[in-house]
């Protein structure tokens, strides 16, 4: 069985937006360290229709000379969770309903990789479908936009793991008990 691993950059108060609002801090290459290593563990991406809409434009573009994240979002198999998308256009990219989530992390043999999707996130959270929680918490307060969690459920985690890199940014990992 496969784990849920989600990475998220985010606001001091807890907003999950287009993160544009990070390009003041810069990014610390022991950032990129943090996300390489949590790609490592993942043999799939799992993506909201949004962030697959902003994704697959840039990414499937960018080679490796430009990003060495670029390897793992085009060659990984990638799944759209969607109601409305009818047809992926990214390589290796198939569309999915909410509901088949659970049986792709159940049949995965590794880490199923989420980058942003705040809707699928927040509402993967509330079924108990995360098992890992990764966060870049910016020295920023935004007041207003969408957050990452705020279905009204509680979700127990445990700190596994926090660094401060020199741009201010806090990396936070979680483990999410299952069943509590």
């Amino acid at each position: 069985m496969g784990q849920i691993l989600v990475h998220e950059f985010a606001t001091l108060d807890g907003v999950i937006s287009e993160p544009r609002w990070s390009a003041p801090y810069g990014f610390d290459p022991k950032m990129g360290e943090a996300i390489g290593g949590l790609m490592s563990r993942c043999d799939t991406i799992l993506l909201g229709r949004k962030t697959y809409e902003m994704f697959a434009p840039v990414w499937s573009q960018r080679t490796a000379a430009d990003d060495p994240g670029a390897p793992f979002f085009n060659e990984t198999t990638k799944h759209v969770v969607s109601s409305t998308l009818t047809e992926a256009t990214w390589q290796n990219t198939e569309v999915v309903a909410y509901d088949d989530v659970a049986r792709l992390k159940e049949s995965a043999d590794g880490g199923l990789y989420i980058s942003g999707s705040g809707t699928l996130v927040r509402t993967l959270l509330a079924d108990g479908l995360v098992d890992e929680l990764h966060l870049f918490v910016y020295p920023l307060l935004m007041g207003a936009g969408p957050r990452l969690y705020d279905s009204g459920t509680t979700v127990g985690l445990e700190l596994t793991a926090s660094e401060q890199y020199d741009n201010g940014v806090l990396y936070l990992a979680y483990r999410v008990p299952q069943g509590g």
